[in-house]
This record gives structure tokens, sequence and C-alpha cells, in this order.
């Protein structure tokens, strides 16, 4: 299945879940904000959020600072 990922396409495995796309991506652990379709996606919800064909996904690097 391909979705749009930070601009670029992207395959995923079909019924992927936000949080096996941040897995994949060896984000796990890291302050991310993600967005599906501009809508931002709580962090208790990506074990169960399943990518659709053509979902644009933008996923943020939060960064602390002062």
């Amino acid at each position: 299945m391909h979705i749009i990922l930070n601009g670029e396409p992207r395959e995923v495995g079909d019924k992927s879940s936000l949080s096996q796309l941040v897995h994949r991506l060896q984000l796990t652990g890291k302050r991310l904000a993600i967005e599906v379709n501009q809508d931002i996606i709580p962090r208790s919800t990506h074990d169960s959020y399943i990518l659709k064909e053509g979902d644009q996904v933008e996923i943020v690097h939060a960064i602390g600072g002062g």
C-alpha cells in the first residue's frame, strides 16, 4: 500500500498501524507529533490507527529548547 510520508511516497504493509510505521522508521520512544490527512492523531491511538491507501502522514520531532 502507498502513503505519502513527509511529502515523499512510501510503501507500507496492508493494515499497518501508526505504531508499526513509527517502529519501522526506528522512531520508537522519541517525542513525536503525527498528523494524518491534516488531523493530529493522539499517541494513545497510534496502536489502533490503521493507515489507508493514499494517506498523507506528517511526522514531526518535538525538540525542547529555551
